[in-house]
């Protein structure tokens, strides 16, 4: 009986232990997105009252952890009967990502900033007084945009596992999950009250306390201000990425760019390890507009009283 026990101990060890292993290479082919994801949900939840940001960034936490409770079994279950459908399900999500950053240029060139204190305060009365529809609709954005980068990181886990048994997929796919869940949002949570924690240390006796506090409250809104333009820029990125690799003609054409890119003297390596980050970037532009110019023409010509019914 003892001996027994040690056995299944032994055999339990050895199955964390490979989960762990497998777990820490997953975790680094998903770096890259990870670092997008960040960025994209740090964004994708400013601009909400300061006393709402955490609630906020909770909702949208919450909402993660649902999309991979729905993301993980429905992975699981197309690469054991449907594995053909990934790369597909895949590009839909990539197409989706690059119409979203299109959608988000487009409304930034339109959307007139304010030029004077009155319509600044105008704007905030706008927001104000639909503030409620206002963080449901931040809050359905960012969801639905971590709902397909969490699919690139759940596919990406699940391709470092694929040799794997069934129940070790399932336990590193599980780990990942959570790890990479708690770890954006415990980030983003930071970030978004950057501002609050300089406040604090501006109001403490110590003048070197001050001086950090006022340097923070300095950087808060420039660091926003960046957060916006990367997690714009990384909506393309991870979509052109997805487009790249899902296809192989782009994929090729990328390794053959870069190959060549490697050969011009002294400068090659440098322009051979940005080359596939530019191609990823114009990939997805190209694909936004594409997908933006396909759906206004659907919306021209689609019957309102069609579209209601």
């Amino acid at each position: 009986m003892a001996s027994s026990l040690l056995i299944l101990l032994d055999d339990i060890a050895a199955v964390l232990d490979d989960v762990a292993v497998m777990s820490k290479m997953a975790a680094k082919k998903t770096a890259g997105v990870l670092g997008d994801d960040l960025a994209l949900n740090a964004q994708q939840v400013s601009g909400v009252r300061t006393d709402r940001e955490l609630p906020v960034v909770w909702s949208v936490a919450k909402g993660s952890f649902v999309n991979k409770l729905i993301l993980v079994p429905l992975a699981l279950l197309i690469s054991v009967f449907a594995s053909w459908l990934i790369n597909p399900l895949l590009m839909l999500g990539g197409l989706f990502l690059c119409y979203e950053g299109v959608e988000k240029v487009i409304h930034s060139l339109h959307h007139k900033k304010a030029r004077t204190a009155e319509e600044a305060q105008t704007e905030l009365k706008e927001i104000e007084t639909d503030l409620e529809t206002f963080e449901k609709d931040k809050i359905k954005g960012a969801v639905r945009t971590d709902f397909i980068l969490s699919a690139e990181i759940v596919v990406i886990s699940l391709g470092t596992v694929a040799a794997a048994s069934f129940g070790t997929k399932v336990m590193v796919l599980s780990v990942i999950a959570v790890l990479m869940t708690v770890g954006v949002y415990g980030f983003v949570a930071m970030i978004v009250k950057i501002d609050d924690l300089g406040l604090y240390l501006t109001e403490q006796a110590s003048a070197l306390k001050q001086k950090i506090g006022r340097g923070l409250l300095a950087f808060a809104p420039k660091l926003m201000k960046t957060l916006t333009v990367v997690g714009t820029l990384a909506m393309f990125l991870v979509g052109g990425g997805i487009i790249n690799h899902a296809i192989p003609f782009f994929h090729h054409f990328t390794e053959d760019t870069v190959h060549q890119a490697e050969l011009i003297p002294n400068v090659g390596s440098i322009i051979g390890a940005v080359t596939p980050t530019f191609i990823n970037l114009l990939t997805g532009l190209i694909a936004g507009l594409l997908v933006v110019a396909v759906v206004s023409v659907i919306q021209k010509f689609w019957p309102k009283s069609e579209a209601g019914q």
